[in-house]
């Protein structure tokens, strides 16, 4: 069995996952990092659970938002609180003062939010620092901040120990693939991203899935999903990896998307691998012409400038939506209901592929993890280190014959694309002889083309004057090199 495989050759990298668990950890809103690494935590070799152990481990160091309140009243009555939290760390240049804040409570607006003290930020600049956000038990203290002309009450971050349960070794995750067929490959990745590969039809439902996470593995990836409610679409974006964002719904500002010059910050796109837009339909922007000047900058290079200071960054753009049944056509305006942000021509054109999530299924009880399978924390640290590999571009441009002159989008989008697919499904290639011909074309070029593909028909269909003319209305005829 596939489920005894993965276990033999991953060993401690993967747990238990059913309906039963991820509904009581689902009733907990605890992501499926979070959950994975619980699972491990309180679980026997055979997978068995404590629940109760889960549960008093939860209440002594995972509080919900609503005992935040507590914590401050214990706090401003002299005493220290300690548990586990998200942390997002940033130096404030007026002050010189490291900050930081903890989205989950609220963040600055509901109090949880204040100084780091100087030895913590030394002892952990390395992890503080560099990553947008981590996970750690925090320990904080209230005081007066005697520094400022009236003294201002203040919560201090006086002691910090970073969540991390292992270090992930990449070269042993590429050397796991060799143990596996690519079909097999495919349902360890279903698995790992919490569904239940049985579940599906067909091969290229799954495959449509597996789409969702090139975002994942390759950066400054651009992608579209316009399908019915209900296929999971948002899961995905929000609940497996710690390193995206989904915004769903209410209103986006320059400041919170790009960048904040009154704190001198960058936004959304600075600090994750990606920043999806659920239920675009329903979106409201705050100078939706800035904000989509900025963002066209920004998809097309990886930089914004007419700020305070040039933003680079390289967070892929995600947008959701939902559309009626008679939508479900390629050759139709599927853009209607989009925000304008995103359904312009020229914005369109920057998105490199489009996920038709009308063929993959509506969530039911059968598609739910159901068996042995990798961990989610772990299988999400993978994927964010695939994304600085620079290997498999290379191996990319080997496997490719590019026509003369293609355009340029089009083949940015493609070769993008294309990696994507080589990271997911052939994470063990250093070389274009280490992927069957047969089995690139089938699994990335000719993917990575259709999901191109459906970018440009719907450009011909909104703006045919532009697009729908000879030389621009087609995809480059990129082909294997033989």
């Amino acid at each position: 069995m596939l489920e005894d495989k993965v276990r033999d050759v991953f060993a401690d990298m993967v747990v238990l996952k059913n309906p039963e668990r991820t509904e009581f950890f689902s009733n907990l809103s605890l992501p499926s990092y979070m959950r994975d690494w619980l699972v491990m935590k309180f679980s026997d070799d055979n997978g068995d659970i404590d629940y109760d152990s889960v549960l008093k481990y939860i209440r002594q160091y995972i509080p919900s938002r609503e005992d935040f309140e507590e914590f401050k009243f214990e706090m401003v009555n002299g005493e220290t609180v300690r548990f586990l939290a998200r942390v997002r760390v940033s130096v404030d240049i007026k002050t010189g003062k490291t900050m930081f804040e903890l989205p989950d409570f609220g963040g600055g607006r509901a109090g949880a939010s204040g100084e780091v003290a100087n030895e913590v930020v030394s002892r952990w600049k390395d992890t503080l620092l560099k990553e947008s956000e981590n996970w750690g038990i925090v320990e904080l203290i209230w005081g007066k901040d005697f520094s400022l002309r009236s003294a201002k009450g203040v919560v201090r971050l006086i002691e910090y120990s970073p969540f991390c349960p292992y270090t992930v070794d990449l070269e042993f995750y590429k050397d796991a693939r060799n143990s596996f067929s690519v079909d097999e490959w495919i349902d360890v990745l279903i698995a790992a991203a919490d569904y239940n590969p049985a579940g599906y039809d067909s091969e290229e439902q799954k495959l449509h899935v597996l789409r969702r996470l090139l975002p994942f593995v390759e950066k400054r990836v651009n992608l579209m999903e316009l399908a019915p409610k209900g296929t999971g679409k948002s899961y995905v974006y929000q609940k497996i990896s710690k390193r995206g964002w989904l915004i769903s719904g209410g209103t986006v500002s320059r400041a919170s998307l790009i960048y904040d010059n009154a704190k001198k910050i960058g936004g959304l796109i600075t600090r994750f691998d990606f920043v999806g837009f659920d239920e675009i339909q329903s979106m409201t922007f705050v100078q939706p012409n800035q904000i989509r000047t900025a963002l066209k900058d920004y998809m097309e290079f990886g930089e914004v400038q007419g700020f305070d200071a040039q933003v680079v960054a390289d967070a892929g753009i995600i947008v959701l939506g939902n559309i009626d049944a008679d939508r479900f056509d390629v050759n139709k305006n599927m853009m209607e209901e989009v925000s304008p942000v995103f359904k312009e021509s020229a914005a369109l054109d920057r998105f490199h592929g489009f996920i038709p999530g009308w063929e993959i299924p509506r969530m039911h009880q059968g598609l739910v993890a159901n068996g042995w399978a990798l961990n989610t924390e772990y299988f999400a640290e993978v994927l964010h280190l695939l994304r600085d590999d620079l290997t498999y571009a290379t191996v990319v441009d080997e496997c490719l014959d590019i026509p003369e002159k293609p355009d340029k989008r089009d083949l940015t989008a493609i070769k993008r694309l294309c990696t994507g697919f080589v990271k997911l499904l052939f994470p063990n290639a250093a070389c274009k002889g280490d992927i069957p011909a047969d089995e690139f074309i089938k699994y990335c070029l000719e993917p990575a083309k259709e999901m191109r593909s459906v970018i440009k028909k719907q450009l011909c269909v909104i703006d045919p004057k532009e697009f729908d003319v000879p030389g621009k209305r087609d995809i480059p005829d990129i082909r294997y090199r033989y």
